[in-house]
């Protein structure tokens, strides 16, 4: 009974991929007919001889590659908060918490503020990368006793660490010209406005490809779930492993930042929710749908970011806040009372 239900709610999320897809690209401030969409799509990805599409330029060039960005950073952000929540043992664990994502923030503000992105832009995710897991590195490390990491540890070590980074950022801004402080902006409150094709190809493979690797490592991160002692038992240098996922996972991390800014919760609430929904911790179910739902999780919320205020957007790591953090607050109440 259990293995049917399991199949019911993979078919359903994977029948709300294409589902999501094709409805966050047609509703915004103009709303477009689905088979000018189709249209679009076979005209430039399967070269079908199609004269004139009406909409094709709003679509191809604004639309369609904004909504697959979103699905590409929110899928990363998802497994990454699933990949982090096992190796750890913490519910309540994930890149924000860990101060990942401020680490990466970090060095892309630093990359702007210094002109390194008109020398090349290879130079912003390699400097993102590089204090993104120095950041969490150093969280985790603050937050652990004897390796193993608390819940509290974690959140405290984090806030510590974000405002330390904050009070750089307040540093960096004093010595940025006005432009430079509104893309610092950009990176603070995060958003897929402007995102183009360029950007897809920027960050698409890269992600898709080390969220692979996460995957492959399913096995491992759930014998991680059992303990350290049991994993060690178990063949497993827990030390080493959990310096590859969390460079990994601040690779991941990294990539997003630069591309769409700090974008918040999605890799503590989709994981979460997917546990309850699939009742089991299972990494070879959760990671690649924790992919799923956090692709699809930032599509609407993108969407919602879009039209909520239309013509005018909102930043949509706003949105997932306003929908994230209530839930991580539900989260803090339901470990306290488990933990009396």
């Amino acid at each position: 009974m259990e293995r049917t239900s399991f199949k019911k709610n993979v078919f359903i999320l994977y029948i709300l991929i294409p589902v999501s897809l094709i409805f966050c690209i047609s509703v915004g401030s103009v709303n477009i007919p689905y088979n000018q969409i189709l249209l679009t799509f076979g005209k430039n990805l399967l070269n079908l001889n199609i004269k004139e599409i009406e909409f094709e330029n709003i679509l191809w060039y604004i639309r369609i590659p904004r909504v697959i960005l979103a699905f590409i950073i929110g899928g990363g952000l998802g497994i990454t908060g699933a990949a982090i929540q096992s190796l750890f043992q913490n519910p309540m664990a994930d890149a924000g918490i860990l101060g990942i994502s401020s680490g990466a923030s970090l060095g892309a503000i630093i990359a702007v503020a210094l002109g390194l992105t008109s020398i090349s832009l290879i130079l912003m995710p390699i400097l993102s990368i590089l204090l993104a897991f120095i950041i969490g590195s150093l969280v985790y490390k603050l937050g652990s006793y004897k390796g193993k990491a608390s819940i509290l540890g974690l959140i405290l070590s984090g806030i510590a660490i974000k405002t330390l980074v904050g009070s750089f950022n307040s540093f960096i801004l004093t010595n940025i010209s006005e432009n430079q402080v509104r893309e610092y902006l950009f990176w603070s409150l995060g958003s897929l406005n402007g995102r183009r094709w360029d950007h897809v190809n920027l960050i698409g493979i890269p992600v898709l490809l080390l969220s692979f690797l996460l995957f492959k490592k399913y096995k491992e991160l759930n014998i991680c779930l059992l303990g350290e002692e049991e994993s060690l038992a178990l063949g497993i240098d827990i030390k080493t492993f959990r310096k590859k996922i969390l460079f990994i996972c601040s690779s991941i991390t990294a990539l997003v930042v630069c591309v769409s800014g700090n974008i918040g919760f999605i890799g503590l609430v989709i994981p979460h929710m997917l546990r309850i929904i699939l009742k089991g911790s299972d990494n070879k179910k959760i990671l690649p749908l924790s992919f799923i739902g956090g692709g699809i999780f930032l599509q609407l919320s993108d969407l919602i970011a879009r039209v909520a205020l239309s013509p005018k957007e909102i930043s949509v790591g706003i949105i997932t806040s306003f929908l994230g953090a209530p839930y991580f607050i539900y989260l803090l109440i339901k470990y306290r009372r488990e933990n009396l």
